[in-house]
């Protein structure tokens, strides 16, 4: 049985404060990019088994997010064993939440094979014990997030309509924690949720994502592709979670920019 994980990407990123638990309260914009899929298919097996191909595919550990999703619900319901077989077109160490993703969609799949039955109410609940992004990922549609990022209101953002993303990712592979270590936490003015409505040609400016200040300067290409997306005619343009993709929104379906090095990712779809 197959399945298809897509993508988010994050519009505004605002970090707030730092939980007593550890964690940063933020609140954030997360959109699905539905046409950036990896594939997942598992199925049955006298001995369990995960294989993992694709771009990035070095980078992925034995006990991966879609494996830690198998013992999860192994756990809870007895599962038999599995093969497990993960081949990936989204990039890791992005920000477009792929192994979040990748976790999500595995429990899913799980739940339909094994007919466990369960509602997205109880998924996302055996969600958010793997990673902050992973309960967005059940619903799969536009929403604020808000706590660690893994509490989820649908949010309905019709200026989002018709547009066109052009997502870059440039040879730097960035870990969500050690962004996180970096990042000095502080209260907007404005908090995103209004930000959002204001129209798009505003955003440039009103819209920001906090991790921005730091991995620019850690990582000066980033604020240089942001540039040049700004330069080739987008309306909005920023770096999706801790990085290091940067997106940009058109009105247009734009063109590749065939300036940027030959081992950069892009990708460019409908939102």
């Amino acid at each position: 049985m197959l399945i298809f994980p897509n993508c988010k990407i994050n519009i505004g990123l605002q970090i707030l404060n730092k939980r007593i638990d550890g964690y940063h309260a933020i609140e954030t914009l997360l959109v699905p990019i539905k046409y950036l899929c990896d594939i997942i298919e598992i199925k049955e097996s006298k001995t369990f088994e995960f294989r993992c191909t694709g771009i990035d595919s070095t980078y992925i550990y034995p006990n991966n997010l879609c494996v830690k999703a198998y013992n999860l619900l192994k756990q809870a319901y007895c599962l038999p064993l599995v093969s497990i077989y993960l081949h990936k077109r989204i990039p890791i160490g992005a920000g477009l939440g792929g192994g979040s993703a990748d976790a999500a969609f595995s429990l899913l799949l799980l739940n339909k094979l094994f007919k466990l039955n369960l509602d997205n109410k109880e998924l996302k609940r055996f969600a958010q014990k793997l990673g902050s992004d992973c309960a967005f990922f059940i619903e799969n549609k536009t929403a604020l997030g808000i706590d660690k990022g893994d509490v989820i209101s649908p949010i309905d953002v019709p200026i989002l309509n018709d547009k066109y993303i052009y997502i870059i990712k440039p040879s730097i592979h960035i870990k969500t924690a050690k962004a996180y270590e970096l990042v000095k936490p502080a209260m907007p003015d404005i908090m995103l949720r209004e930000l959002i409505t204001l129209p798009i040609e505003s955003w440039k400016d009103a819209v920001i994502n906090d991790f921005e200040k730091i991995m620019f300067v850690k990582h000066p290409e980033l604020q240089i592709i942001k540039t040049m997306l700004f330069q080739q005619g987008a309306i909005y343009a920023s770096m999706s979670g801790s990085g290091s993709s940067v997106y940009g929104i058109f009105k247009e379906k734009p063109l590749v920019n065939k300036n940027f090095p030959a081992d950069y990712f892009q990708w460019i779809g409908k939102l």
